[in-house]
């Protein structure tokens, strides 16, 4: 069973097919070089007899037939690879060492594969490449030579190439073993997790052996999917956490209104009061679940598929017309401070959204303790090389560096604005939206008072 799973991994199947192409490749490889070797020889070989066929054509030249003949014979005597035959007139053989040569092979003028027989080793047939030759008077003189040294040269290919195959199989197969275990253990170890994973159990993690192949990054990717997902799943939990506990008060105000009025109301203007509280207390209900909707649709990503080259610098001049006169009416003023021809990539209405919610953050939680001291709330924004911050700055009380976390979650309302109006959501929307623009948001201390820094990444090029 185990290995009929391990037969059946791609990677053992890969394994196999790179075995066999590299196999195929290594024949041909080695054919080839046998083949040009052979070829080499047989144009060596050529050469060689045509030599020798002109040096014996120079000795006819010089002394006739006999002196031919008795070079040949002399020759014929010589260790060696030579083979030669002279025929008279008549066919018979004048001189040589060879015998058994077909009458053809004296007709073809070209260098021919054929058999004969030493007349030493009668009855053992050889293989050899011969060229003959036409002499004055009709006497034909044939010169070859023995093929042996390409035999062994092709034996010895041949048994390169069983090696090579041999060696292939044993260490191709043993490797293919050895890649597809591996293979096979850590899919096993992953949908071992990943089993838990689906069983509900969301901290568990694939593992990662750290070589940095497509495995891991595939387990790298997958562990940021779950842990991402682990954040969702957790922060649903606390809103609903949320949800239960900060909404339960406007609801329960709701419902004594209209419990109040039943018991004790007495004329038409009393229900009217008691609707007017009703409706009151209802629109809170929805801005906060506008809120929410709002901050949960920005976490899903929602909206970045239609970002657009954003003006920061004018978006903000519009932000200060529209929020300078409810600051001075509250007793205030707002200082802009604006670098010009700032662009960034992102949804202008939701970015519109976060510096309305941090002014109207300063708005109520950004006066001085001391009487004394100037209410002034500062919106400002400059470029700093590839980034843009933008950060609403007042004088009020601030918040401790240890809870700085906590003001930034849904419904993260500290103890100390718990008597003011709000839900407790502006914060959170605009640390999603920073999330959404591949920016952050960060709160500092403005000594005295909350500076809060919105930083995004800046479009550098024109649109």
């Amino acid at each position: 069973m185990r290995l009929r799973r391990l037969a059946g991994t791609t990677a053992f199947k890969l394994s196999i097919v790179y075995l066999l192409a590299s196999a195929l490749f290594a024949s041909a490889l080695i054919s080839y070089v046998g083949w040009n070797a052979r070829r080499l020889i047989d144009e060596q070989i050529g050469q060689t007899l045509t030599a020798q066929i002109n040096g014996l054509a120079d000795q006819y030249r010089i002394g006739g037939i006999r002196r031919l003949t008795a070079v040949i014979e002399r020759r014929s005597r010589e260790p060696g690879s030579f083979l030669f035959m002279l025929q008279g007139a008549t066919g018979e053989t004048i001189a040589g060492n060879i015998s058994g040569i077909s009458n053809t092979i004296f007709t073809d003028k070209n260098l021919v594969e054929t058999r004969y027989q030493r007349l030493e080793d009668e009855g053992q047939t050889r293989e050899a490449l011969v060229r003959s030759f036409a002499l004055p008077g009709n006497n034909r003189l044939l010169v070859g030579r023995d093929l042996e040294e390409r035999d062994r040269l092709n034996v010895v290919l041949n048994q390169a190439i069983r090696v090579l195959l041999g060696a292939l199989l044993v260490f191709g197969g043993l490797g293919s073993f050895l890649v597809a275990r591996k293979a096979l253990a850590r899919m096993d170890a992953l949908t071992a997790t990943s089993q838990t994973i689906m069983a509900g159990d969301l901290s568990g993690r694939l593992p990662v052996s750290g070589s940095g192949d497509e495995l891991d990054r595939l387990a790298g990717s997958l562990n940021a999917m779950l842990e991402r997902i682990g954040e969702l799943m957790q922060g649903m939990k606390e809103v609903s956490d949320n949800i239960a506990h900060d909404l339960k008060t406007p609801l329960t105000r709701l419902r004594n209104t209209a419990e109040q009025a039943l018991r004790t109301g007495q004329s038409k203007a009393d229900y009217r009061a008691a609707l007017e509280r009703s409706i009151e207390e209802s629109d809170g209900l929805i801005r906060t679940f506008n809120a929410l909707l709002l901050i949960a649709r920005t976490e899903a990503g929602a909206g970045s598929d239609a970002f657009t080259p954003v003006d920061i610098s004018s978006l903000l001049k519009d932000m200060t017309e529209i929020y300078g006169p409810s600051v001075e009416d509250a007793g205030g003023t707002l200082v802009a401070d604006i670098a010009p021809g700032i662009m960034v990539l992102g949804n202008r209405e939701l970015l519109g959204q976060v510096i309305a919610n941090l002014i109207d953050n300063a708005l109520k939680y950004g006066f001085p303790l001391q009487a004394n001291f100037p209410t002034v709330i500062t919106l400002s924004a400059r470029q700093e090389m590839d980034r843009v911050v933008v950060t609403v700055a007042d004088h009020g009380p601030g918040i401790h560096a240890s809870q700085r976390e906590k003001a930034v979650e849904r419904f993260g309302r500290l103890d100390e604005s718990r008597n003011k109006p709000g839900s407790g959501l502006g914060l959170s929307l605009a640390s999603a939206a920073a999330n959404l623009h591949k920016g952050r948001l960060v709160l500092d201390d403005n000594r005295p008072g909350l500076r809060i820094s919105l930083e995004l990444p800046a479009q550098l090029s024109a649109p």
